[in-house]
């Protein structure tokens, strides 16, 4: 099947480079507004499109993908789906709910598949942590804590300004939100959400969001870009154990109680004092496990596309999860704006 990529930046090189390893897929080439850029696609052999029309009307081409300024994705992706193109749009897919369901309501007035690139839920950090929660390996879980943590700010282009969708909870935020709402299929009861401006006064550069579900679950989702010390990419609490993953790249870990009876402990002292309710507990009482290893292929998003086009399978990322996590993000903004709680959030999203 036939591809083109609308916008030639830093994502979408990556698509491009992503779909050239895909076997079911041709890459028919690239357009970008910048010549500069459809130049560097010719550089890596790619061909480049003179205007997105010549795109549009190569009747080759079944599938585009747009990777473009968020607030450039609803008129570009519709004007694809009315050409009769297949689409697939990067995230954010739009700036609010409204904006998507006339996307949505586009592909389906012109018969096309449309879905939303949300790869993240191929991470195997992402993976690892839900196999732990799923399997039920720490008994009743009851905390859950994501973070996405760095020290660079927001980058000085689209994405630090309000109007073009700027601001991490469109950039990051659709990612963790959306994991965790692939984890836990429970009902949500109340958000709060806390936003930071340290670096950027025109749309928030870090945020902190705890949800609360049925059942006592309490889910900590933050993002920060001034954070020279990280805390861990995972923290997972149950009762008979916890889970942490640092960061991409490590393993991670489990730690489970192996006799909750035997609570004696040496007190710890400490400068001030001593304590022994806050002692480590001893080697005899605990195990420690790696993570469960999860592989996964980001190729399986684009192969999911292709065989939905062709009838054989269903979309991965349907449109009522995507509209679940963009009236969840707008909850946020409210939430951080106005300094509230947001109850009934099932109501909501």
């Amino acid at each position: 099947m036939r591809i083109a990529v609308i916008g030639y930046g830093g994502m979408g090189g990556w698509h491009c480079n992503l779909i050239q390893r895909i076997e079911e897929l041709e890459l028919a080439g690239i357009y970008d507004i910048l010549e500069e850029r459809r130049e560097a696609a010719r550089q890596n052999g790619i061909f480049a499109y003179e205007s997105l029309e010549e795109l549009l009307s190569d009747k080759s081409v079944q599938l585009v993908t747009v990777a473009i300024p968020n607030q450039l994705h609803k008129p570009i992706c519709i004007q694809a789906m009315q050409a009769g193109k297949n689409v697939v749009c990067e995230k954010p897919v739009a700036l609010n709910h409204e904006e998507l369901q006339e996307m949505i309501d586009a592909s389906k007035e012109n018969g096309v598949v449309f879905t939303v690139h949300q790869n993240r839920r191929w991470d195997e950090d992402f993976r690892a942590i839900k196999k732990v929660y799923d399997e039920n390996m720490l008994g009743r879980v009851f905390r859950i804590e994501s973070r996405v943590h760095g020290s660079r700010g927001i980058p000085g282009d689209w994405r630090n300004k309000k109007e073009c969708g700027g601001g991490m909870i469109l950039d990051w935020g659709v990612h963790l939100f959306d994991q965790i709402m692939q984890m836990i299929p429970r009902k949500l009861i109340s958000i709060y959400a806390e936003l930071s401006y340290v670096t950027n006064e025109a749309c928030e550069d870090g945020f902190t969001v705890t949800m609360k579900f049925e059942g006592d679950l309490t889910v900590v989702v933050e993002v920060g870009t001034s954070n020279f010390i990280s805390l861990p990419r995972w923290y997972m609490l149950g009762e008979n154990g916890s889970a942490m993953i640092s960061d991409w790249s490590d393993r991670g870990k489990i730690v489970m109680v192996s006799d909750w009876q035997k609570r004696d402990a040496v007190p710890v002292v400490t400068a001030a004092g001593l304590t022994k309710t806050m002692a480590p507990r001893t080697e005899e009482t605990i195990k420690t496990y790696p993570m469960p290893e999860v592989k996964s292929d980001i190729r399986d998003f684009y192969r999911n596309v292709v065989n939905t086009i062709n009838g054989e399978s269903e979309l991965l990322v349907k449109h009522e999860e995507v509209m679940r996590v963009m009236k969840f993000m707008e909850a946020v903004f409210e939430s951080g704006e106005e300094n509230t709680v947001i109850k009934n959030m099932e109501e909501r999203i």
